[in-house]
């Protein structure tokens, strides 16, 4: 069983109800504005005083917290959804003044939930995807794919939680070197399911690298074009060994339609790859969308600073709206 941000909360609400020690779940269902607590954000609390996991953080987090121990203690509030306003002068305020609102259900968690959360954490540790859904008479799980990662519909007390489980994102890191190795450590904590490609068979930080979810030993770059689709939730870094393999490894790629491609590489380099692709008359447009030289600029010089330029520009460009 894979343990991370995704699954700890549910993890440790299976483990008291194992154990007979009441939890609750608090979800955010929805959030607007600035909210720190972003639609899907969870939290674990339990009777004996465990918690795990995040609805935002301060004043709000803490008020909740203790709201949900002493009810969890005296068994006297079912679940319910608040309504949670980051302004003093509303009288729904949450405490916080960052602006913005958020849903939140509190819900104490029961014997009959157990098997769904099961059959939840058994997928994400699969590495598929499902469908969780939460409602006032509890928590569901199937198999099913929703099509989109969430879905918040509510009247009066009643409403319907629809989420997306597993990962969310794919990042294709072509090439298995020291910088692939750094991106993917940073990126394991993320919301991507990563691939690592090379063409070396003995390649020392392949072997090393425990963090991609997948790696994949190619004969031939060209092989990429047939592997990756490509698609609004996935992501590619070109870092291979050398120009040549760099070369091979985009002209596989540079047609599908990625959320992100990025090419790591000097500036001197790249500049002249693309001079050579307008030499050869490939289309402005397919060029204009490559991330080049990859990562956002901040002197980086290390590979661990390397990587955290371009985990930065991914996360920028998946958040974009």
């Amino acid at each position: 069983m894979i343990s991370d941000e995704r699954t700890a909360v549910w993890e440790l609400i299976a483990e008291s109800l194992r154990k007979g020690i009441p939890a609750a779940l608090l979800c955010v269902l929805e959030s607007k504005g600035s909210s720190p607590g972003r639609q899907g954000f969870k939290m674990a609390v339990t009777a004996d005083e465990r918690f795990r996991g995040t609805i935002g953080g301060g004043i709000m987090e803490h008020k909740f917290v203790e709201m949900a121990k002493l009810h969890l203690q005296k068994d006297i509030l079912p679940g319910k959804l608040f309504r949670q306003v980051h302004d003093k002068s509303s009288h729904e305020q949450s405490g916080m003044i960052c602006s913005g609102e958020q849903t939140l259900f509190y819900y104490p968690v029961q014997q009959k939930d157990l098997a769904p959360i099961d059959a939840m954490l058994a997928s994400v540790s699969a590495f598929r995807n499902g469908c969780l859904t939460l409602n006032p008479s509890g928590i569901f799980f199937s198999e099913e794919t929703p099509a989109s990662d969430f879905f918040f519909r509510s009247a009066g007390d009643e409403f319907v939680y629809i989420e997306k489980t597993g990962f969310r994102n794919v990042l294709h890191v072509i090439g298995g070197g020291h910088c692939s190795l750094a991106l993917c450590k940073i990126m394991q904590d993320l919301d991507f399911f990563i691939r690592v490609y090379d063409d070396r068979s003995d390649l020392i930080t392949m072997q090393q690298n425990v963090y991609a979810h997948a790696k994949h030993e190619l004969n031939d770059y060209a092989e990429l074009a047939s592997l990756i689709e490509g698609g609004k939730h996935e992501y590619a870094v070109i870092m291979t060994f050398g120009y040549r393999t760099d070369d091979a490894a985009f002209r596989a790629l540079m047609h599908k339609p990625f959320r992100y491609l990025g090419m790591l590489g000097s500036r001197r380099k790249i500049e002249k790859m693309f001079t050579d692709y307008r030499k050869e008359n490939i289309n402005e447009s397919v060029l204009s969308r490559v991330f080049a030289p990859v990562g956002l600029f901040i002197k980086s010089e290390t590979t661990s600073e390397i990587a955290i330029s371009i985990a930065g520009q991914i996360i920028a460009e998946k958040n974009r709206n």
